[in-house]
């Protein structure tokens, strides 16, 4: 046996529990991995508040996550390229990684380079590929100027990065207990909230080329009252306003793969992107984790660790 997270209904961070489950078996193409570190998203407490039940409705009993890191233990049929006892970085499309030991596709995996800490390699594939995607669609070029809404969330910290690396000039949008550490990484901090469109405006008095909305809550308005153009702007949350004004929504889905978690994960390794990692749970505290997730105001990533 086995524990694993799992809920049988819809509904807030009580509906939670651990359980024992089987120890899962891996198929043909699959590994058994021993997880080490899985962290959470706000897509899978939007999934188990039922808020996405029309495009990513859940099966009861449900288990979630798809980040983690861990220790191959147990190789499928036909996978030779993998060996036990490899330490891997990956991701699951069953909701499943909220466990002691998930069976994994082995091409959702790549090795965990010597310098990602467990908390950081299991926590990187959701909001790493986002970020990637997100960047990548708004095409940042040297000389440029880009916002990133939310730039200290788990998304943002890692996309005003991704967006420097591409040579452009950053401007964050956090609170002022993030300011600070925005500098550090040379990024321009701007306060959220009422003025919002001045100060951005004072930060970049030669105009904004680009906007990567993380948060939400009319940010893609604002690209647009700040003269972007609409291909340009990619928003990974607010698919209504998408949908009004035509902006992109490219995220996880549209850079989905171990090539680009590798890429990622080296980038980690060699000090060029840094992942912050704002608190690690035990699997039994996984209400409390959600609970910190849903405040929305954490600096980075929240870690589960089995």
């Amino acid at each position: 046996m086995a524990r694993a997270i799992r809920f049988d209904e819809y509904g807030d961070v009580e509906v939670l529990r651990v359980e024992d489950v089987p120890k899962p078996a891996p198929g043909r193409g699959q590994v058994l991995v021993e997880v080490r570190a899985a962290g959470i998203n706000p897509g899978e407490a939007a999934i188990r508040r039922g808020f996405l039940h029309e495009r990513f409705p859940a099966t009861f009993p449900s288990g979630q996550g798809s980040d983690f890191a861990g220790v191959v233990t147990e190789l499928g049929a036909g996978v030779e390229e993998i060996a036990v006892g490899d330490e891997v970085i990956g991701f699951v499309n069953t909701r499943s990684s909220h466990a002691e030991f998930v069976v994994a596709e082995a091409e959702n995996l790549t090795p965990r380079p010597d310098g990602v800490p467990w908390e950081v390699a299991g926590s990187l594939f959701v909001a790493g590929t986002t970020a990637y995607a997100a960047v990548r669609a708004v095409s940042p070029r040297d000389g440029e100027t880009v916002v990133v809404s939310g730039a200290a969330g788990g998304v943002g910290s890692l996309a005003v990065q991704l967006a420097k690396l591409a040579g452009a000039t950053v401007i964050g949008l956090a609170g002022e207990a993030n300011h600070a550490w925005l500098r550090e990484l040379d990024v321009i901090p701007v306060a959220y909230g009422d003025g919002v469109l001045e100060r951005i405006r004072e930060a970049a008095p030669d105009g904004v080329h680009a906007f990567v909305d993380t948060f939400g809550s009319g940010y893609v308005e604002l690209a647009l009252h700040l003269g972007i153009h609409p291909g340009r702007i990619d928003t990974v949350i607010d698919r209504a306003a998408a949908a009004k004004y035509n902006v992109k929504t490219e995220g996880n889905a549209a850079a989905a793969s171990a090539e680009v978690l590798r890429e990622l994960s080296l980038l980690v390794d060699k000090g060029l992107l840094e992942v912050p990692v704002a608190r690690v749970y035990a699997l039994d505290e996984v209400r409390d984790a959600y609970r910190e997730l849903e405040k929305r105001h954490t600096r980075g990533k929240i870690v589960l660790r089995p």
